[in-house]
């Protein structure tokens, strides 16, 4: 029992005792180790490959030009570096102001007056200073206007428009994407107001309607779109009760067959058969005091009967 134990080993330290046996073992082992590196190679590679697939979709719209997502997330700016040291030297024109606000929104200019559409904006020691973008955008109009002063445009998103007039230096062409808060052009002067000197002249229009600048400012762009919607329910007509149909002239009781001359009593067959009587005859008949046959009623008959009587006696 012993030696059939002990035969196992033995073959084995016999196979080991061979000089070829550990170089077996070494490649064999080395061989496990490859195909084993090997297999996870390749599941590496196709991982890669699903990830370049993944961004080659993702970057189809590379070359499409981007759209400013957040421009509705910032808040609107004054368009001066320092707003601490600025001046409103005339307010925007407000319908619903009093009288004398109105009158001080008045620009003055060839023998007439104009509402202002915006804000101009000054410092208080009357120096030029760099006009920035109140918010960020694409440049749609740069103008050279000796009247308005040059003027930049940028637009926004949902039809908002920030305009800036009575400026010089323009440092932006059309096309130009800014930033808000970047220089755009160097306050100047205008022939439409002169009495503001230095200033710049601020607008901010929603579907090309001017607003008052001063609502939003320190706002998200956003609210400019949330004020225009509830001004557009508030100028709904509200509705009138009762329909179209109701305002409508009530109908007159009766219809138009009613309304006709009522007819006469008795047909015209009627009137065409009975004769008409002559009452002019037969009022004169009564007036003489005859009938027709020539007596006249109610004389006394007694005494031509008795002539008959004497005649007949004498006769007999």
């Amino acid at each position: 029992m012993r030696e059939e134990e002990k035969k196992p080993t033995s073959t084995i330290r016999r196979i080991l005792k061979q000089r070829w046996a550990l170089s077996a073992i070494y490649i064999a082992s080395a061989a496990i180790i490859l195909a084993a590196a090997f297999l996870l190679q390749n599941s590496f590679n196709d991982s890669a490959k699903d990830g370049k697939e993944e961004s080659a979709e993702t970057g189809k719209n590379y070359g499409e030009p981007s759209v400013e997502v957040n421009s509705n997330l910032e808040t609107i700016k004054m368009p001066v570096a320092d707003a601490d040291k600025s001046v409103i030297k005339k307010q925007f024109y407000d319908v619903n102001a009093d009288e004398k606000a109105q009158e001080e929104a008045l620009v003055f200019y060839n023998n007439r007056y104009e509402q202002n559409k915006g804000i101009d904006i000054a410092m208080e020691d009357g120096k030029s200073f760099d006009v920035k973008a109140s918010l960020s955008g694409n440049v749609t109009k740069v103008q050279d206007d000796a009247l308005l002063g040059n003027l930049v445009e940028v637009e926004h998103e949902d039809g908002v428009v920030t305009r800036y007039q009575s400026v010089k230096d323009i440092k932006v062409a059309v096309g130009d994407k800014v930033k808000q808060g970047q220089a755009i052009a160097t306050a100047g002067k205008s022939q439409i107001n002169e009495e503001a000197g230095v200033h710049v002249h601020f607008e901010i229009r929603k579907d090309n309607i001017a607003l008052n600048p001063l609502d939003f400012v320190d706002k998200q762009a956003s609210a400019i779109q949330s004020a225009t919607e509830a001004e557009a329910d508030k100028e709904e007509t509200p509705a009138v009760e009762g329909s179209e149909a109701d305002k409508e002239t009530p109908a007159v009781e009766g219809s138009e067959a009613d309304k006709e001359t009522p007819a006469v009593e008795g047909s015209e067959a009627d009137k065409e058969e009975t004769p008409a009587v002559d009452e002019t005859d037969e009022s004169t008949d009564l007036e003489s005091g005859t009938d027709e046959e020539g007596s006249v009623p109610g004389e006394d008959t007694t005494e031509e009967s008795d002539s008959l009587k004497d005649s007949l006696n004498q006769s007999n």
